[in-house]
C-alpha cells in the first residue's frame, strides 16, 4: 500500500472506466492526487468540458469515503513532456507512485525513480471518452456509460456537442 498516488486524464467525459481505475487505484494507495488533465483546454471539439465541470462530473460521482481519499488537481497542457512533469513535480504534493498507461509518461517516471503501476481498463471499447462524445453529439443513448453523477453536470450542457 503506497500513501500518495497520482493518477492524471482528461476525463471528457467523467466515465464508468475511470470510475472503475479509481475504485482500483483506491485499494492501492492512502489518498490519491487526482489530475484533471487538459485543464487550461475547453470547449472545443476534443476537450468540449472545462476542468470545472469535469471536477464537478466527478465529485457527484463518488461517495463520501472516496471525497475524503482524494483531491483533485488541475493539470495544463505544456508543449514538452519532461517540462509536464516537471510542472506537475512542482505543483502537487509529494505521491509514492503513478498510475498511467501511457508508455512515454511510464519512462519518464521510471527513470525518475517513482514506481509507476498501469491502471486497469474497463470495456475499453465502449468506454471511452471519444466514443461517449460521439454519443452525446448525434442523440445516441450514453447514460448508461457514465456515472449519475457525470449525467446531471453534462445533461443541461449537451447541446455544446452538438454544434
Amino acid at each position: 500500500m503506497y500513501d500518495k498516488g497520482l493518477l492524471i486524464g482528461r476525463f471528457q467525459p467523467f466515465h464508468n472506466g475511470h470510475m472503475h481505475a479509481i475504485v482500483c487505484v483506491l485499494g492501492q494507495v492512502s489518498h490519491l492526487l487526482l489530475g484533471i488533465g487538459s485543464s487550461n483546454r475547453s470547449i472545443e471539439k476534443e476537450n468540449p468540458f472545462t476542468a470545472q465541470e469535469r471536477e464537478l462530473m466527478i465529485q457527484k460521482s463518488l461517495n463520501r469515503q472516496q471525497q475524503e481519499s482524494i483531491t483533485m488537481h488541475p493539470i495544463p497542457d505544456v508543449q514538452n513532456h519532461i517540462k509536464w512533469i516537471v510542472q506537475i513535480e512542482q505543483a502537487l504534493p509529494r505521491f509514492d507512485v503513478i498510475f498511467t498507461n501511457d508508455s512515454l509518461t511510464h519512462k519518464l517516471y521510471m527513470q525518475r525513480g517513482v514506481p509507476v503501476r498501469n491502471i486497469p481498463f474497463l470495456d475499453r471499447e465502449h468506454l471511452s471518452g471519444t466514443n461517449i462524445r460521439r454519443r452525446i453529439s448525434t442523440g445516441q443513448v450514453w447514460h448508461h456509460l457514465v456515472p449519475a453523477g457525470t449525467a446531471t453536470v453534462v445533461e443541461p450542457i449537451q447541446d455544446r456537442l452538438r454544434l
